[in-house]
């Protein structure tokens, strides 16, 4: 009989604790940018439908791309696809802050790069899930899943506390 793996027992492989707490910084930066932008919608554009859009623009990507996304991550390198994927989504938010920093974004603009941040989420997801198999051993991948979402759990609560907090 095995000896049982301690549920934080990943944490110390040096990789994936790495990559465990870069999960929790973007996953945090996530969810702050979400409740940000949903409220830069309601200063541009205080109507109940440009505010419905903007959870149209973040989700409907997902909806779009799981199959063909989750495939890709299955025959690509996961490491190159995240990569670019993360690339598109700096590219994203940094045109958006760029851009509400100068006083120029519009409710079409900002739906717009809310809706390329959610291809790039959207793509980057299956590869990102896919990919912790590989930094673990195998008797230890049950505790590295329930540490991401451990992690998604931390972030969903700190993001939004510290945009009120801000």
């Amino acid at each position: 009989m095995s000896k049982p793996v301690s549920a934080w027992s990943p944490l110390a492989n040096p990789l994936f604790r790495a990559v465990w707490l870069a999960a929790v910084a973007s996953n945090v930066g996530t969810w702050m940018h979400n409740v940000g932008a949903d409220w830069l919608m309601t200063t541009l554009a205080p109507t109940p439908l440009m505010v419905a859009l903007m959870q149209t623009a973040e989700n409907a990507p997902l909806f779009m791309l799981a199959l063909p996304a989750g495939a890709l991550a299955d025959i690509v390198d996961r490491r190159r696809l995240l990569i670019y994927t993360q690339a598109w989504m700096l590219l994203a938010a940094s045109s958006l802050a760029i851009l509400t920093l100068l006083g120029l974004t519009t409710p079409w603009v900002l739906l717009s790069l809310i809706f390329a941040l959610g291809l790039g989420a959207a793509l980057n997801a299956p590869a990102w899930q896919a990919i912790i198999p590989e930094l673990v051993p195998r008797s230890e991948l049950p505790a590295a899943v329930s540490l991401n979402s451990v992690s998604f759990n931390i972030a969903r609560a700190v993001g939004p506390a510290l945009v009120v907090w801000w």
